[in-house]
């Protein structure tokens, strides 16, 4: 998935390899929803090494 310079999606590519400049609301929030899930995927990330190097 390709975020924007803030996370939100702001563009998207379609089966065509065209880019789309306006998305639904539905979309935005799909994008966003899965940025986070990223997001909280490197958190367990970093706390897993951080602990990794503490002991």
């Amino acid at each position: 998935m390709t975020y924007g310079s803030c996370g939100c999606g702001s563009s998207s590519r379609t089966d065509f390899g065209k880019v789309r400049s306006f998305l639904t609301r539905e979309e935005k929030v799909s994008m966003l929803k899965e940025y986070k899930d990223d997001l909280d995927r490197e958190v367990q990330g970093v706390t897993e090494r951080i602990k990794e190097l503490e002991n």
